[in-house]
């Protein structure tokens, strides 16, 4: 019988780790929204291969910086935001 107590206690810890995650993930697409949309961005006729593509280049701009250390990670996306191939981007869809 302890078997099936057991098991019942993973289930639950299970669903309680889904219900965490759904939550996690609300929360970040509410900051990523907001962003967007305070931005303009939301606003804008952009495909979704462009926006996945430009969110691809940010990861990436931020997890060299962690590799860096702390002291990198705030220098590396300023740097490039000011002439790197994400200028390139906000130009192209100004026109």
């Amino acid at each position: 019988m302890a078997t099936k107590s057991a098991i019942l206690d993973i289930d639950a810890q299970i669903e309680k780790l889904r219900e965490r995650k759904k939550t996690l993930i609300v929360k970040s697409a509410d900051r990523f929204a907001r962003a967007a949309t305070k931005s303009g961005l939301a606003e804008m006729e952009i495909a979704d291969e462009e926006v996945d593509r430009i969110f691809e280049e940010i990861a990436a701009r931020f997890r060299k910086g962690e590799k860096k250390g702390s002291g990198g990670a705030s220098a590396a996306p300023r740097g490039h935001a000011n002439g790197g191939a994400g200028a390139e981007t906000e130009v192209s869809h100004d026109s």
